[in-house]
This record gives C-alpha cells, sequence and structure tokens, in this order.
C-alpha cells in the first residue's frame, strides 16, 4: 500500500516544472529531534511557550537558556537523517528546486541541500539583542555550561539572542523568499510537517499539486493529491530513488 502511494506520488511530482520542499518538526525527529506537540515527548509538554517569547526574552532572558539549553545542544549535535539526504540528492538532481523549512536544525544542509530557506531561523549561532554582534553557537553554548546565563554580548554586555524566530517576533526576509518560491511553484511536497503553524501552513494555497509525507495526518490531506503515512526515513529513500529513475527512462 505504502509502496503505491510513493509511486503516485511521483506521478504527480514528475508531470510538475517547478517542485519545491517543505519540512517541518516530523523530519527532525528521527535524528533524535523532539517535535514540540507529540504527548510525553513533545517540547510543550515539558516547557512553557511563554519562555520561548520575545517579550519574555526582553525581561527575563535567563528563561530561554535554562529551559531550552538542552534541547540546543541536542539540536546542534544532531545528524541528518536519510529523509534529509534524500531531499538533498533531489536537489542535486535538480528535480527539488528550494527546500523550505520551519526547523532550525540546519540538518538539511548537512544532508546536502543548498538551497534551503530556514523561515523559522536557525540555531547556527546567536545576535546581540542591542548591538547585533553574533556569535557562533558552540560559544553560546559553552557559555551556558559555563554559568553564563544569559551569555552576553562581548562588544556591550547586552544579552545574546539566538538566531531563531521567538513567538512575537516577525518572520525573517526568507519567509518572503518562501513565498516567492511557492507562487512560482507548481509543485511541492511536504516533508515531516504537521502544517498547523501559521503562517508556513500558508504556502501549500499557492501551489496546484501537493504531496504530503508525514507520520501523522494534516488539515490539509483533503486538498493533496497524494498522501503517504509512515516513517519518513523509509519513504523518502524510496521516493528519491523512484523520482531519479522514472527520470532517467
Amino acid at each position: 500500500m505504502v509502496e503505491e502511494k510513493i509511486k503516485q506520488a511521483v506521478d504527480v511530482l514528475s508531470k510538475c516544472n517547478y517542485v519545491i520542499a517543505l519540512s517541518g518538526a516530523g523530519i527532525s525527529t528521527e535524528s533524535g529531534i523532539p517535535d514540540f506537540r507529540s504527548p510525553v515527548s513533545g517540547l510543550w509538554s515539558n516547557a512553557d511557550p511563554e519562555d520561548f517569547t520575545i517579550e519574555r526574552f526582553r525581561v527575563y532572558p535567563q528563561a530561554l537558556y535554562q529551559v531550552g539549553a538542552d534541547l540546543f545542544q541536542i539540536i546542534t549535535g544532531a545528524q541528518p537523517n536519510e529523509a534529509h539526504k534524500a531531499l538533498g540528492e533531489l536537489e542535486n538532481k535538480g528535480l527539488i528546486k528550494t527546500v523550505i523549512t520551519q526547523n532550525i536544525d540546519a540538518l538539511h544542509q548537512k544532508g546536502d541541500s543548498r538551497n534551503v530557506l530556514e523561515i523559522h531561523g536557525s540555531l547556527n549561532g546567536a545576535s546581540c539583542i542591542h548591538c547585533s554582534h553574533e556569535e557562533p553557537m558552540e560559544k553560546i553554548l559553552q557559555d551556558v555550561q559555563e554559568a553564563i546565563i544569559p551569555p552576553r554580548c562581548i562588544e556591550c554586555g547586552e544579552p545574546m539572542k539566538p538566531n531563531v524566530i521567538l513567538f512575537g517576533e516577525a518572520m525573517p526576509p526568507a519567509f518572503q523568499l518562501a513565498l516567492n518560491e511557492s507562487r512560482k511553484a507548481d509543485g511541492m511536497l511536504v516533508v515531516g510537517s504537521s502544517l498547523v503553524v501559521s503562517p508556513a501552513n500558508m504556502l501549500p494555497d499557492y501551489v496546484d499539486n501537493l504531496v504530503i509525507v508525514n507520520r501523522e495526518s494534516t488539515p490539509l490531506d483533503d486538498s493533496a493529491q497524494v498522501v503517504v503515512h509512515g516513517s519518513l526515513s523509509d519513504i523518502m529513500p524510496y521516493l528519491k530513488d523512484e523520482w531519479i529513475s522514472r527520470q532517467a527512462s
């Protein structure tokens, strides 16, 4: 049944001229990074979302590091799984033009994707909220391990904020680029996104041909041409091989 669904997905994608991918937390859970909404293991089961708002950070920046330090360590140490690598190869073959991701873990780049739009920012470093001085995340986490919480800017002494979009912040320029790509595309492959987070969940509305690969159902399943449920690390290599083989024949 799953194999037949994958072939149907490739049927749809192969007929498109400009395919983009949209990924969410589900693609990285198989790399050991917890998602946000799963019962028990999800981040919001063990943390207060208020600590991840820009308003809270401005008043009490310690909270973000006290709550998020362990997660930041997990994310920066994670490695790409077979689903990330499959997307990287599909991009290198020219079958996927752009990877738009809601994730902050840089695993697409580690998986050999090059044209990646990180619409929620990236945990690659941190910036001073006052003077915008930047430091790599390794330096920030070292400060946290040495009980320097929050890490302070070496230029002006103000708190350093990870280069991720906190609740209450405006979307970064990458989101406008993602919107432009969605308007240009005639096909979208959604991989591991619940499609419940706004405004990322509006991007599929601009694309005629939608294929969703996810463990669970999403609100847009009824709008998709094909939906494949299951392990992304199992499905994506099969889909990749089938698509590349189809193009070669």
